[in-house]
């Protein structure tokens, strides 16, 4: 896999993990379906579950060089390398774009999970009673979780590390939003937003010689809680990633069949004709949790009157569904160039 790989692959491939950041942070997006329709999920499940005994066997001996290749490390580092940059740059424009553009930003997402839909479930032929099953209780799931409530904010590092756990399924599992998933944890803005914010400016801040975050109490603890985060979505990825390759291996037809439902339910989430609601007291005031910020208590879903606003984020749907059909056109001709 690695020696077939010329700059033009490595450099779609950084792109690729550009894409799966991005949408692993916005909630009701999953950076496994990026990789799904991108063409390279299964090389992504097989590459993680190949950091094993044997490759951990191989970096203790020393043996750098093996261990890069037997864990496909070009695939993984220009993967992780794009999540990397997106996380600082991608992630904060779309964070721009969707408090100042919300509808169009949720209208682009729609379109692509469509687009999914469509592009994981044309060629998949096995229908019969198991998969049609397991369709039906993966939109379920996907449905039900999106109407539950979120829970409040919780920096507990046990806790935090088990967030990282779950959140990094959105990567591994095409349909199921980690993002979101971290939304009904309560520990969204924590981890996504406050802790990488704490990052960036450490990184700042260090780059100009400046080193007083050392005596910052709520900084400290900040990246305390995303070094725990990180460690926690690494501990969830190689285990998750042995679990599917497994499942995949055995029981494919079925697992297509729950991904494709996973997506389908996951169209309640991103749906672009949506009002925030936050919770109140008696008194009509917002409660805020042990932070400080608002608590969001759900999204209350509307038809949308037809007026320009509405006929521009159609538009944008339609635009969401291309980009997708854009990315199968350039996998097929891809996998003709290498045929």
């Amino acid at each position: 896999m690695e020696s077939t790989r010329t700059f033009k692959d490595k450099l779609f491939l950084a792109l690729k993990g550009l894409g799966m950041g991005a949408a692993n942070k916005v909630p009701g997006v999953s950076g496994g379906v990026v990789a799904f329709v991108a063409g390279f999920y299964e090389e992504f499940i097989y590459s993680l579950q190949k950091v094993n005994g044997t490759a951990f066997k191989l970096f203790i001996n020393g043996r750098f060089k093996s261990f890069f290749r037997y864990i496909n490390g070009t695939f993984l580092s220009l993967l992780f390398f794009g999540m990397l940059i997106s996380y600082f740059s991608v992630s904060k424009i779309l964070d721009y774009f969707i408090k100042h553009y919300e509808l169009y930003v949720w209208s682009i997402f729609f379109g692509m999970i469509i687009g999914s839909i469509y592009y994981i479930s044309k060629d998949f032929k096995d229908w019969k009673l198991t998969t049609f099953t397991a369709l039906f209780i993966g939109a379920a799931i996907g449905i039900s979780i999106s109407f539950l409530d979120p829970a409040m904010e919780n920096d507990n590092l046990w806790f935090v590390f088990i967030c990282g756990i779950i959140s990094v399924s959105g990567m591994t599992l095409p349909g199921f939003s980690g993002s979101f998933i971290l939304i009904l944890l309560g520990n969204y803005v924590l981890l996504l937003v406050d802790s990488v914010n704490a990052l960036y400016d450490t990184f700042y801040e260090i780059s100009g010689g400046n080193f007083s975050f050392i005596n910052n109490v709520e900084r400290i603890r900040m990246l305390k809680v995303l070094g725990v985060f990180t460690l926690g979505s690494v501990v969830g990825l190689v285990t998750f990633s042995h679990v599917l390759n497994y499942i995949l291996k055995h029981y494919k037809s079925v697992t297509t069949a729950s991904i494709i439902g996973f997506i389908v339910g996951s169209l309640g989430v991103v749906w672009p004709w949506k009002k925030t609601i936050y919770k109140t007291n008696s008194s009509g005031d917002f409660l805020l949790d042990s932070a400080g910020k608002n608590i969001i208590e759900n999204y209350k879903r509307f038809i949308p009157e037809l007026n320009t606003e509405t006929i521009i984020a159609v538009i944008y749907v339609i635009f969401g569904i291309l980009i997708v059909l854009g990315l199968e056109w350039y996998g097929r001709k891809t996998k003709k160039a290498h045929a």
